[in-house]
């Protein structure tokens, strides 16, 4: 299964890194990244495969979420489907 990762926040050194690094830990595999900086705010959207996991989708969520917290950053993670299906007109 696909997932969206939307992350938005206060531009910063190391924000992609922890990012990867967490996910990584978590057997997420990352099929593909965009990243921009608007106004000094911090943007990025990431494409994930969730197959090969080792925590479950509800894990992996909590799992971003505390590092939200921990970076004062807005980390979302959705299903594609429900993602696509959200975003079509």
């Amino acid at each position: 299964m696909n997932a969206i990762v939307t992350v938005i926040g206060q531009n910063r050194v190391g924000i992609i890194a922890a990012i990867s690094t967490r996910l990584a830990a978590l057997g997420v595999d990352i099929l593909d990244v965009s990243q921009t900086i608007l106004n000094g705010s911090f943007t990025m959207v990431m494409v994930v495969n969730l197959e090969g996991a080792s925590a479950s989708f509800v894990e992996i969520r909590d799992a971003l979420s505390d590092l939200a917290a921990e970076r004062g950053l807005s980390i979302r993670i959705q299903r594609q489907e429900i993602f696509e299906a959200m975003h079509t007109v």
